[in-house]
């Protein structure tokens, strides 16, 4: 059984590594060498936490929450701020409430093409509303991402942000490639996520340790969520 769990990167640097050697080993399987959101910096900013698709001690895939105001820049800034400069005053002007950003989504040619994308978009979400956003305060999210899933992170509530680039398009990390700039505006009501999505990270924030089935691209799915991270409940 799959297990999608959650952990804040400064107390698990190991399970960090493992994390960033599987991305990386994805990107350089499509060419892709340099991507800012691949970068090690964030194994020590203490407002990161990882959202891991495990087998075992083996992490398959995964995703990150990075809140603002770290020791680092959202890797938003990073990856687009001298191609629009723009994004800097908007994660400024959103840092009263404090926002953040959902980057670093992958998952291992192993598991490819069985939902578990879509899964750990949810369960993003869903830590965020909950201990995540309770303790960081935050209100706002980002998402930098390539075309195949625009309309994911759309269903869980996210919107083009087209004051951004050419409507939000940008090409990165390559000439020949697209990312497209996404923003949601209420990560605890999600109002304009679709209803069945939002429901299920409801269901995620209020019991975020549990046993689910879920749907993939070939059946049913049976899925151990632990999204309870000690540092932050208690």
């Amino acid at each position: 059984m799959l297990k999608i769990r959650a952990f804040r990167a400064v107390d698990e640097l190991e399970s960090c590594q493992k994390y960033a050697q599987g991305h990386e080993d994805v990107l350089k399987s499509y060419g892709i060498t340099k991507v800012t959101s691949a970068n090690h910096e964030w194994f020590y900013n203490p407002d990161v936490y990882v959202i891991a698709v495990q087998d075992g001690d083996r992490i398959l895939g995964g995703a990150r929450i990075h809140g603002s105001g770290g020791n680092q820049p959202l890797p938003i800034e990073e990856a687009i701020g001298y191609l629009d400069p723009k994004i800097h005053d908007m994660v400024d002007g959103l840092k009263k409430e404090k926002t953040g950003e959902l980057c670093g989504l992958w998952n291992s040619r192993e598991i490819a093409g069985n939902g578990i994308s879509v899964l750990l978009t949810k369960a993003c979400v869903a830590k965020v509303g909950v201990a995540i956003a309770n303790v960081l305060e935050l209100r706002t999210m980002f998402v930098f991402c390539a075309p195949y899933t625009v309309k994911m992170v759309e269903d869980v509530g996210f919107s083009v942000k087209t004051d951004l680039g050419a409507d939000g398009k940008f090409l990165y990390p390559k000439d020949d490639m697209i990312a497209t700039v996404l923003f949601i505006d209420d990560v605890n009501k999600l109002a304009g996520a679709d209803e069945s999505k939002r429901l299920d990270i409801f269901e995620l924030r209020n019991k975020p340790t549990q046993i689910r089935k879920e749907q993939g691209v070939d059946g049913e799915i049976e899925i151990e969520y632990d999204l309870f991270i000690p540092t932050l409940n208690n």
